[in-house]
């Protein structure tokens, strides 16, 4: 499993950490958002997904990645 830190920007309340959370659960990804530093970390099986498929996740959600 790899962990990653992605800084997200938009975010601003839990309806945001749901919709985050839930998108990358759907693609197979464990996230765990934090409001304050505007960041997700993310832990994900490397030989089933891609970084891109996680921030492509992260962005149908309507958040830009950094």
């Amino acid at each position: 499993m790899k962990q990653v830190t992605l800084q997200v920007k938009g975010m601003s309340c839990q309806h945001c950490v749901n919709s985050i959370e839930n998108a990358l659960k759907q693609v197979g990804a464990n996230g765990k958002v934090d409001l304050k530093s505007n960041s997700v970390t993310v832990e994900y099986d490397e030989n089933k997904l891609t970084l891109d498929a996680v921030k492509e996740a992260i962005e149908e959600q309507g958040y830009d990645v950094a």
